[in-house]
């Protein structure tokens, strides 16, 4: 390419024989040379004696620039923090502790410390004020039916609404192994709650069984999670309401307050039978005693009367014409003492015979029970 027309010596920067850039003419003091001159000169007053063409000067920079370009691997992890070593936008694998720690420079390292002891809250089966952008002092809140709304195991219909709370248990699978975190902890408790809220009856939801499901939920949705290497720990699972749909929910308050009082009967009646039953048990007691005691003065009486049968038959064994006399005349006075009497002549063949049938029935009676 020809630079110069009129120069024939290759010279791109004009006329002369010199090479000079700066002009034209052998002495290079043009005015574009003192140009220069005075921009170099005014860098060193900006940057004092700093020489750029200087060889040293230029290898203390690039040492310089090296070792804070190798400062940047230095990182720090707070105390609630767990560090993420990212190569080249790549995890490999490790989280680190809190503390001082050393990674690869950037653009080559790079390094995440996420919060890990902030503890996480997510609701299902409705909106809290803080979820639908209120303050926190609103009480504004909006169900989601389709979140909530549960089949129970007596093919009943229950309004459930629960929140979970965790926290990072793990940064790295927290971070990398699921694409959204809190979404798969969402979809994997209300999956949870369906299958536990499923295995129950309606009425056991609402009265005893809040603290087992919560319990239940919270161990399995752990496992559910951990098989994901999602890097989530559940703190707790909290039942905020177990209801009937908004359809029935009179219907079975009206069926609430029937076995409420039920109940109120039932311990009414328990409080009764404690106290009639131990006088009951005193009366029978009684009844009891009195009987035992009827039963010896009975058993008393009776061996007393078969002891006087048995000692009149064996008088009248020894003498029988006076036992009979006796017999009778002491049957006479028991049977006519204290009544008026009526003596009657020409009769006494009848009272004769009527006296040896008495006396005959008691001798009978007195020989039966000596053989017995």
């Amino acid at each position: 390419m020809n630079w110069n027309k009129n120069n024939n010596d290759n010279n791109p920067w004009g006329s002369g024989g010199n090479n000079n850039p700066w002009g034209s003419g052998g002495s290079g003091d043009g005015p574009n040379r003192r140009d220069f001159e005075d921009s170099i000169r005014k860098a060193k007053d900006r940057f004092g004696n700093f020489k750029f063409g200087g060889r040293r000067n230029f290898s203390i920079f690039i040492i310089v620039a090296i070792l804070l370009w190798l400062a940047t691997g230095f990182y720090r992890v707070e105390p609630d923090e767990q560090g993420v070593e990212l190569l080249f936008g790549r995890w490999n694998g490790q989280t680190t502790e809190p503390g001082l720690h050393y990674f690869f420079p950037t653009p080559i390292g790079q390094t995440v410390t996420p919060k890990v002891e902030v503890i996480r809250k997510i609701n299902v089966g409705f909106r809290s004020a803080s979820d639908l952008g209120f303050g926190s002092n609103s009480n504004a809140e909006r169900k989601v039916i389709e979140e909530s709304l549960m089949l129970t195991g007596d093919q009943n219909i229950a309004d459930v609404a629960f929140t979970v709370l965790f926290k990072i248990k793990d940064a790295g699978n927290f971070l990398f192994k699921l694409r959204n975190p809190e979404l798969t902890v969402k979809d994997m408790s209300e999956s949870v709650v369906r299958e536990v809220v499923g295995q129950r009856d309606l009425q056991f939801l609402l009265t005893e069984g809040r603290q087992e499901v919560e319990q239940v939920v919270r161990n399995e949705l752990q496992l559910v999670l951990d098989s994901y290497e999602s890097g989530v720990l559940i703190q707790s699972v909290q039942l905020q309401s177990v209801d009937p749909p908004d359809q029935v929910i009179d219907a079975f308050d009206e069926v609430q307050r029937a076995r409420q009082d039920k109940e109120r009967l039932v311990n009414e009646a328990n409080t009764y039978l404690n106290r009639i039953v131990p006088n009951a048990r005193g009366e029978a007691a009684k009844l009891v005693e009195a009987a035992t005691a009827y039963k010896e003065q009975v058993v008393k009486q009776a061996e007393g009367v078969a002891q006087n049968f048995i000692d009149v038959y064996n008088s009248y064994k020894d003498a029988k014409e006076v036992t009979k006399r006796r017999i009778y005349l002491e049957t006479l006075r028991e049977v006519l003492e204290g009544k008026n009497k009526i003596i009657l002549e020409g009769v006494k063949f009848s009272l004769t015979i009527h006296k040896y049938i008495i006396i005959e029935i008691i001798l009978g009676v007195a020989v039966w029970n000596n053989e017995k």
